[in-house]
């Protein structure tokens, strides 16, 4: 079974790009990686990672067991190569067809993405900060994918395409 994996920074569009994605292809599973690391006050150490890989792992694999599924869509935010790792891992020892893309755009655009989401609790100031300290380590990871002044449905092809 093929699993996309849609990596980026905060504001950047993994999670409507992915929904897009599952909209457009009947069959596909939606996973948002904070659903499996929803603690309150959250809490992001290698302790509560392992734990939420072990948890998307498990819901992966779940799926892989159910005939209706045809592909899965796993949107998270990776930003310690270890977490990435530790997910193809287990995708390989699941034998999924991994693609992953790592979603990027400039300063600017993020910027723009960020003040347009009014849905999202962590678009605050605070966050905008880290998001944008981040650009650059995100840049530099495999597969990335500038996504600045492209649309959702483009982004989405382009991966989709590769």
């Amino acid at each position: 079974m093929k699993v996309i994996i849609l990596n980026g920074p905060m504001g950047v569009g993994k999670t409507t790009v992915g929904k897009y994605i599952a909209d457009h292809y009947p069959g596909t599973a939606f996973i948002d990686g904070d659903w499996c690391l929803d603690l309150h006050p959250f809490v992001g150490n290698r302790e509560t990672k392992s734990m939420a890989v072990d948890n998307i792992l498990h819901m992966i694999g779940n799926y892989m067991k159910c005939s209706v599924c045809k592909m899965i869509v796993l949107v998270w935010l990776m930003d310690d190569p270890w977490a990435l790792r530790a997910i193809t891992d287990g995708l390989a020892a699941l034998q999924a067809e991994v693609k992953s893309v790592t979603l990027v755009c400039d300063r600017e655009n993020l910027i723009r993405r960020w003040e347009n989401d009014h849905n999202c609790e962590w678009r605050t100031d605070e966050w905008l900060k880290v998001s944008l300290a981040s650009l650059p380590a995100f840049a530099g990871m495999e597969n990335p994918m500038d996504t600045a002044g492209l649309s959702v449905e483009r982004i989405a092809g382009r991966i989709m395409e590769s």
